[in-house]
C-alpha cells in the first residue's frame, strides 16, 4: 500500500516538475523578433493611428515582449502616402495605411479599403472576414510581395469642409477637392480637380486656398486639424467611404520567417485593432459634432441631385475600369453581387429598425 502511494505521488511530482520546466522551455523557444511599421497617419490623430499601436502592444503582450513592432508616424520613415511601396520593398517589415491611397498604381487596391456607394462598416468586415472578399484581395496583393490584414474602420465617414456652399451639380465644376482613393475619380467626371494629401497637410492647403475643400474622416480627427477654422460648411454624407477599412500591411518575405505562433498571434492583434477602432470612432464622433456646430460649423446634406449625379458617375467608371482592367473586373463582380445580397437583407431588419428610431421616435 505505501508502496503505491509513494509511487502515485512520485507520478504527480514528476508531472508537476514536468510542467515547471515546460514553461520556461516554451518561453525559451520563442525568438526575439523586431519589426518596424511604417503609419500613413499623424501621431496628433490617436484613433486611426492608434491601430497600429493597439496591434503592437497586443503582439508584445501575447509573445512576453519577445516579438516588437515599433510604430513609426507618418514621414518618420517614409512619407504617408508610400507605405505601401516600402513595406513591398522591404524598407519596413510591415505598414498600416488605407489601400485607396494607392488606386494611382491599380483601382483594385481600392477594394481592400472602400469604394463609392460601397459597402458599410458591417457589409465589408463580412465581406473580407467570410463572404470571399480576402481570398481576392491576397490573390491580388500577392503581386506586391504584401499580405493584408484588416486592421481598423472608420465608419461611415463625413463628406469634407468647404470655402463656399455647394447647392448644385454646377457648382462642383472647378472645385480643387483634397479627396482620397477611387472617389476623385468618380468626382473628376463632374468637373472636380482631385488632390490626394496627406492629412497631416491638408490644414495649410486648405488655409492658403490651394485647395477649396478637403474631406478626412470624420468630426473628431476633423476637429484635432482644425478644418472648421479655414471652412465653415460642412457636408454629409461620405458616400464615398461608407464602411472604410484600414489594414496592415505585411511584407511576404518576412511574414514567412515568422513562428506559426507569432502569425497566429499578429493576425488575432489585427482584428483587435479592428474592432477597437470603430467603437472608439463611435465614442468619439458625436460630442465632436456638437463642438464643431457650437462653434459655428454649418452642417449640410449634400442635395439629392448632387448624390444621384456622383451616383451615375460611379457606375460610369466602374464600367470604363472593368472593362480594361481584369484584376478589378475580377474583384468588382465579386464584390457587387455580394454587396446586393447584403442590401437586400439589410433593407428588412437592419433599415427598418434605424429608420423608425432615428426618424419615427417622436421629438421630445
Amino acid at each position: 500500500m505505501q508502496r503505491r502511494k509513494f509511487l502515485t505521488g512520485a507520478a504527480v511530482g514528476a508531472a508537476a516538475a514536468s510542467t515547471t520546466i515546460a514553461a520556461p522551455a516554451i518561453a525559451q523557444s520563442m525568438p526575439e523578433i523586431k519589426w518596424r511599421l511604417a503609419s500613413s497617419f499623424p501621431k496628433s490623430l490617436d484613433t486611426i493611428y492608434g491601430g497600429g499601436e493597439v496591434l503592437a502592444k497586443r503582439v508584445a503582450e501575447a509573445t512576453d515582449g519577445k516579438f516588437q513592432i515599433r510604430v513609426f508616424a507618418g514621414g518618420e520613415i517614409v512619407p504617408g502616402l508610400q507605405v505601401l511601396d516600402a513595406v513591398q520593398n522591404g524598407t519596413v517589415e510591415c505598414g498600416h495605411t488605407v489601400s485607396y491611397y494607392y488606386v494611382g498604381k491599380d483601382a483594385a487596391f481600392g477594394f481592400d479599403a472602400s469604394m463609392p456607394f460601397g459597402a458599410n462598416t458591417r457589409q465589408q468586415n463580412s465581406w473580407l472576414y467570410h463572404g470571399g472578399g480576402m481570398a481576392l484581395l491576397r490573390e491580388f496583393f500577392a503581386k506586391y510581395n504584401i499580405l493584408n490584414f484588416p486592421c481598423g474602420n472608420t465608419g461611415t465617414q463625413m463628406g469634407g469642409w468647404f470655402r463656399k456652399e455647394i447647392k448644385t451639380v454646377e457648382d462642383l465644376k472647378g472645385l480643387k477637392f483634397r479627396i482620397g482613393g477611387y472617389a476623385g475619380k468618380v468626382m473628376s467626371k463632374l468637373g472636380v480637380v482631385p488632390q490626394q494629401i496627406a492629412g497631416g497637410d491638408i490644414y495649410p492647403a486648405l488655409e492658403k486656398g490651394t485647395i477649396d475643400a478637403a474631406e478626412w474622416v470624420g468630426p473628431y480627427d476633423d476637429e484635432k486639424l482644425g478644418f472648421n477654422k479655414v471652412a465653415p460648411y460642412y457636408y454629409y454624407p461620405g458616400w464615398w467611404e461608407g464602411g472604410p477599412n484600414v489594414s496592415v500591411l505585411v511584407n511576404k518575405a518576412e511574414w514567412e520567417k515568422l513562428p506559426k505562433h507569432y502569425k497566429a498571434v499578429f493576425e488575432a492583434a489585427a482584428a483587435e485593432a479592428n474592432m477597437d477602432m470603430t467603437a472608439k470612432y463611435d465614442v468619439l464622433n458625436p460630442p465632436a459634432l456638437k463642438r464643431l456646430i457650437g462653434a459655428g460649423t454649418q452642417l449640410r446634406p449634400f442635395s439629392k441631385d448632387i448624390m444621384l449625379a456622383c451616383y451615375k458617375a460611379a457606375q460610369e467608371t466602374y464600367a470604363e475600369e472593368a472593362a480594361v482592367n481584369p484584376a478589378f473586373k475580377k474583384i468588382f463582380d465579386h464584390w457587387s453581387a455580394y454587396l446586393a445580397e447584403q442590401r437586400s437583407w439589410f433593407s428588412v431588419a437592419e433599415a427598418g429598425f434605424d429608420s423608425f428610431v432615428l426618424y419615427g421616435i417622436p421629438k421630445k
